[in-house]
């Protein structure tokens, strides 16, 4: 409803009218979740939970009063809640989503990962990605496959041509898929709505996502910086026969909670637990907490285990590596062992959270389900906490066993309770069964698995991180040449101040972002080195379509993975009046090919930029001042109209008289590669700019400025925009 301001006016309105204009809350809950992105999806804790100093009013203990009132008030408001949203479970209960309530432990994979694609041998390389994952931290439930940014925008490929553009297209990817479905890993892909730039898919939205994820066979979809994916695309993919999950990045409704059966959870997290509330609205319903920039993962996995959640186990973000320590791996091998376990109890709709513990600092979630109890608990003090834990009713016969540890305990008996004893360390976890009689063999195998696991402490584990160190691929010099061949500039040599800095959306100054340099001793964004640059020769132009013709016609040259491949020719020749045009459609491994062909080679980056920007630093090739006349126009159409001939732009040329570096197309440089990720370097921008979002890959027209484009395979690393320049070496 619409509330309006008390006026003077109003002073002599019924009262009934003056109270419906009177702010209210939606609903009478103290504890209702709270207001921002951060907070919206949990609960507050009890107020005597909260430390307090003394002159804040100091704290108190809680009583079992503290703890009931609560509860109650979270009860009620759930209660409310689902009458208010017309609330239906329905979809959790279709068996193609039945995974999801036990799909504990899912990564954010990079399609450029290293351990996913072998470029060499030209295959999937799915059981390696998944082995290391076993081997590091236990193993993956689900896994997110990312095509999209930060690439996409380079050219006019949408979403759905990027994962088109993957090696082998459409029947590789549906049959990679298969490979992770072969080892119980569901599969998603993202959506981004923000896409409204790049080729128009030619049909609505919804029905187009629908369609592409049956072509290749994934199981959902990840809704990214959507809060909430609307209800429409679930009923377009039903209505063709294949139900996707969706996972929405930001918060959803409550009423939509209904059909976005996974959410991620993008959290600030306090000392106390907070309770999850997607999680409490919704037994069934599957959160994975994601903080993707955070080095350390101890918030992430005692929020998840407390409240029987999942972790979105994000290591190589956008091509930078936040890798898991060996501490955070370790924990996450036990948190997720014991969840994937105990998964069914975290359906009770008898949940307890923040159940009574005896030690401060502790925290525990109660899971009753039937005859048997879990508890699941967190200690997030900084030291050991060992001794008496967690009191129970008492009732003859029933045992009590220490998951984690994998033994029976023996309870202190005091008055009507039973007092349970077991040690938990500095930052650490603890799992109970409470359970009459013996317990099932599935506990048995579970308990034999964790006594084994945490015969060694997680302290004893390292939890220092490190970035992870890259290399430069080594350029071979050329065959020198005594004199300038035909349409090459001499660059002359000089002890040269190489200045530049990446164009990386994300990531800010964090270690481990962008490049690392052969001086430098990690990645960083911000670089700046004094180098000697010996004399060479340099293309005038970039390489046309004429010039590559010759290469092609006279070397038969056709790449073993052709997909996209010289993609705007024709019948084997470039479309009439483009021969002057830059080349494009060509990989870093085609453009290296005719440049071996030709006797040359391609610059290394701080070559191209010295040509580029000679000895006074100019922040563009013809000076400091930004000409749009310099350049070709900005082309912002969802279709791009091809690169401007090469010498269109005779005013562009830099001091030494090389032409077209800026504006027209992007033009291959250096690679740089890590144990996880390929990056080719960019120079110059091109002519393209979709329009519609920040989140497409950025111009870097300034001298001073690189783009890394993530490399997977040269089907998908071909682009419209990017083509190449040669350089060769002197005697």
């Amino acid at each position: 409803m619409t509330l309006s301001r008390f006026t003077l006016a109003s002073a002599t309105l019924p009262l009934a009218i003056l109270l419906w204009n009177t702010p209210a809350k939606a609903q009478d809950s103290h504890y209702a979740p709270r207001d921002g992105f951060a907070r919206s999806q949990q609960f507050s804790a009890p107020d005597c939970l909260i430390e307090k100093g003394a002159w804040e009013g100091g704290s108190r203990p809680c009583t079992a009063k503290d703890f009931q009132q609560w509860l109650d008030d979270l009860i009620h408001w759930r209660a409310e809640r689902k009458i208010r949203v017309g609330y239906s479970e329905q979809r959790y209960a279709l068996p193609e989503f039945k995974w999801t309530q036990s799909g504990f432990i899912q990564p954010q994979m990079m399609v450029q990962d290293r351990y996913f694609y072998d470029p060499v041998a030209g295959k999937y390389t799915v059981d390696r990605y998944l082995d290391d994952l076993d081997k590091r931290f236990g193993g993956i439930d689900a896994v997110l496959i990312w095509p999209t940014y930060p690439n996409m925008g380079i050219d006019d490929r949408n979403q759905h041509d990027m994962i088109r553009s993957m090696p082998g297209g459409v029947p590789a990817v549906r049959k990679m898929v298969d490979d992770f479905h072969r080892r119980g890993v569901h599969v998603l892909f993202p959506m981004m709505m923000w896409d409204q730039g790049t080729r128009d898919p030619g049909m609505p939205w919804p029905r187009a996502i629908a369609e592409t994820m049956k072509e290749v066979g994934a199981d959902g979809i990840n809704g990214d910086t959507q809060d909430g994916v609307p209800l429409a695309y679930s009923l377009a993919a039903d209505a063709i026969g294949h139900p996707l999950v969706f996972e929405p990045e930001g918060s959803p409704s409550d009423e939509a909670l209904a059909w976005n059966v996974l959410t991620w959870g993008q959290y600030k997290f306090d000392f106390v637990p907070l309770v999850d509330k997607y999680r409490w609205l919704e037994p069934l319903h599957q959160v994975n907490i994601s903080d993707r920039w955070n080095r350390d993962k101890t918030d992430d996995l005692q929020f998840a285990f407390f409240n029987g959640e999942g972790w979105e186990s994000w290591e190589n973000i956008w091509g930078i590596w936040n890798g898991i320590t060996p501490r955070d791996s370790e924990a996450t091998r036990r948190v997720a062992t014991i969840e994937r376990a105990v998964a069914p109890f975290f359906s009770s709709k008898e949940w307890r959270p923040l159940y009574p513990t005896h030690r401060y600092g502790v925290f525990a979630s109660q899971w009753p389900q039937g005859q048997q109890t879990v508890w699941t608990i967190v200690n997030r003090n900084e030291y050991d906490v060992a001794g008496r834990q967690i009191s129970v009713p008492y009732t003859a016969g029933t045992r009590y066993y220490d998951l984690y540890h994998g033994t029976e305990l023996t309870p202190e008996h005091d008055g009507d309770q039973a007092v349970l004893i077991f040690p938990i360390e500095a930052h650490g976890y603890a799992a109970l069964l409470a359970t009459s009689g013996e317990p099932g063999p599935e506990f048995v195998h579970l308990m034999d698995k964790m006594k084994q696991m945490t015969g060694k402490p997680l302290a004893s584990y390292s939890h220092e991180w490190k970035p992870l160190p890259q290399q430069l691929v080594e350029i071979a010099k050329t065959k020198p040449a005594s004199s300038a061949p035909d349409g090459m500039i001499m660059i002359p040599a000089a002890d040269y101040v190489f200045k530049v800095e990446g164009i990386e959306v994300e990531g800010s100054n964090n270690a481990g972002v962008d490049l690392q340099y052969p001086w430098e001793d990690i990645p960083r964004r911000y670089h700046e080195h004094k180098i000697h640059i010996s004399t060479f020769y340099m293309d005038k132009y970039p390489v046309t379509n004429a010039d590559f013709k010759k290469f092609v016609d006279a070397a038969h040259y056709h790449p073993a993975d052709d997909l996209n491949f010289l993609k705007d020719w024709k019948d084997g020749s470039y479309p009439e009046g483009w021969a002057d045009k830059p080349v494009t459609w060509v990989s870093l491994e085609d453009a290296r090919a005719y440049a071996k062909w030709s006797g040359k080679r391609l610059p290394h980056e701080w070559e191209w930029q010295y040509a580029a920007q000679g000895s006074d630093a100019r922040i563009y090739p013809w000076g400091d001042v930004w000409d749009v006349s310099r350049v070709p126009a900005v082309d912002h159409g969802r279709r791009m109209h091809g690169p401007d001939s090469v010498s269109t732009h005779p005013t562009g040329a830099s001091p030494s008289g090389i032409m077209d570096l800026v504006g027209n197309v992007w033009q291959w440089t250096d690679e740089y590669v890590d144990d996880h990720t390929r990056g080719g370097i960019l120079r110059g921008g091109s002519y393209y700019q979709p329009l519609g979002s920040i989140w497409y890959f950025p111009q870097a027209y300034r001298n001073d400025q690189h783009g890394k484009l993530l490399l997977m395979a040269p089907s998908y690393d071909r682009s419209g925009a990017v083509g190449f320049r040669c350089v060769k070496d002197t005697e």
